[in-house]
């Protein structure tokens, strides 16, 4: 007999008919937003210290960028080499940074920058999985760094553990295995991804999250009515024992908990900040999606990804999201003031991180949260002519990172590259190393190991670089 035939008490719901009419189909069809397995809540209970333990934001400098006119001016160095920017002096005796950063020159106190961080592989897709899973091989199933941290350091309330703010896009794109499904850790700690499209996020006007509603025509009261539906087709598979179901109904509860709680909903809503706070972050997509991970992260949320996307200059057409890929490709020269020019970039960075590093501080929040602002590679010292301008080409060999918060030494500069910022000089710092030293920032031991063996794979094989504490 065909199960739409059958009295629902005499249904027997396996666990793969469990997952599509209590997981997917009954999420959908009762009104609950699509996120619930695979991108809403990635706050598995797992062990760790819950609540207690240390955030982190994460910034990607998508498409990689410049290490000369950011953090590493060589001002001695041939004009196409140094490039027309000036460096300025920063609150840090003898450090130097270009002079498209002055916000960020006078809080150096707050920060470190690594200038050694190096690597071999100059391909954007590659070097995005190598920077997100913290390897120089990643398997094709290696987790994110996020994954990992939420992982180990899960929270336990109605929020998601792990969010995403602007996907990646273009050619550049890592795979989507390497930050968008968990990898080998599993669905339960991918993130919840918010700005599919470059022009959802919340500089855009109307702009709201939109993951979390229900179906237009589906009331509180109905909304209700199917939850508690829901909840009896779990009752039937409550004798199993199967550890599945558990989990699965503790997603349906979270995002059930999404849906009906305000507090919930408002750590997404930038409409509760005064209008002075969001200009002071910048009224662009990259300066707004850092002002919600700074709510996120004071509402519970354990990590924050953030790809540097700083929008689009006045009569510009969309190209792409790879902000920092300054070859000169797109009609726009690196040191231009268009979208893909740093002359438009790199002060809205400036002044969303500075903004971001003082609003942390002022909050109290700075000592317990990593701020991590990094591109999968740096540009080759010599400008080039690109197809309709000049630029920078891929560059992994040499490139700098910055470290702020959660015991990081502020006014350090660790690591040195050679005269033209081409190869490192001095304490090279590969991908393991700079995964070793996020994790043990946010108190994770890096060889503590993830694989169900209890002995391989363990979630950084790096050391972490003890000088940049205090």
């Amino acid at each position: 007999m065909a199960l739409t035939q059958r009295p629902l008490t005499q249904r027997r719901l396996t666990r793969r008919r469990l997952l599509h009419a209590g997981g997917i189909g009954a999420l959908a069809a009762s009104g609950l937003p699509m996120v619930g397995l695979a991108d809403l809540l990635a706050n598995k209970a797992t062990e760790g210290r819950g609540n207690s333990a240390k955030s982190c934001i994460f910034i990607y400098q998508y498409g990689g960028l410049s290490q000369l006119d950011s953090w590493d001016p060589k001002p001695a160095a041939p004009a196409e080499i140094r490039g027309p920017y000036r460096p300025i002096s920063t609150r840090t005796p003898g450090l130097q940074v270009g002079e498209l950063m002055p916000r960020l020159a006078e809080l150096s106190d707050r920060y470190c920058v690594i200038r050694s961080m190096s690597h071999g592989v100059p391909v954007h897709n590659i070097a995005n999985e190598m920077l997100l899973a913290g390897r120089s091989d990643p398997r094709r199933d290696s987790p994110s760094l996020g994954s990992i941290v939420t992982r180990l350091r899960p929270v336990h309330d109605g929020l998601p553990a792990h969010v995403w703010l602007q996907k990646f896009g273009g050619g550049a794109a890592p795979a989507d295995s390497a930050y968008l499904t968990g990898g080998f850790l599993g669905m339960s700690h991918a993130p919840l991804v918010l700005g599919e499209r470059h022009d959802d996020n919340p500089a855009t006007s109307g702009f709201r999250v939109r993951a979390f509603e229900s179906a237009e025509d589906v009331g509180a009261d109905r909304l209700r009515i199917r939850w508690e539906l829901l909840q009896s087709l779990r009752m039937l598979e409550a004798d199993s024992g199967d550890p599945a179901n558990r989990v699965l109904s503790d997603f349906q509860k979270r995002a059930m908990t999404l849906l009906s709680t305000e507090e919930s909903q408002q750590a997404f809503d930038l409409e509760q900040e005064p209008p002075s706070v969001r200009d002071r972050y910048g009224r662009n997509p990259f300066g707004q999606n850092l002002l919600m991970a700074r709510r996120l992260i004071e509402s519970g949320v354990r990590l924050v990804n953030v790809v540097a996307w700083t929008g689009l200059a006045a009569n510009e057409k969309f190209v792409s999201v790879e902000t920092w890929d300054m070859h000169g490709n797109a009609g726009i020269g690196i040191f231009d003031n268009g979208w893909n020019g740093l002359g438009w970039a790199l002060p809205r960075c400036d002044m969303a991180v500075a903004a971001l590093l003082e609003d942390l501080t002022d909050r109290g929040l700075l000592d317990e949260t990593l701020v991590v602002l990094v591109g999968e590679f740096g540009r080759t010292p010599k400008i080039s002519r690109g197809a309709s301008a000049i630029g920078r080409d891929h560059w992994p060999n040499c490139y700098s990172a910055m470290l702020a918060g959660a015991g990081i030494q502020g006014g350090l500069v660790y690591g040195q590259s050679d005269d033209t910022a081409a190869y490192v000089r001095e304490k090279p710092v590969r991908p393991e190393d700079f995964s070793a030293t996020i994790l043990h920032a946010l108190d994770i031991d890096p060889a503590t190991r993830l694989s169900p063996d209890g002995f391989t794979l363990p979630a950084s094989s790096g050391q972490p670089i003890l000088e940049l504490f205090g």
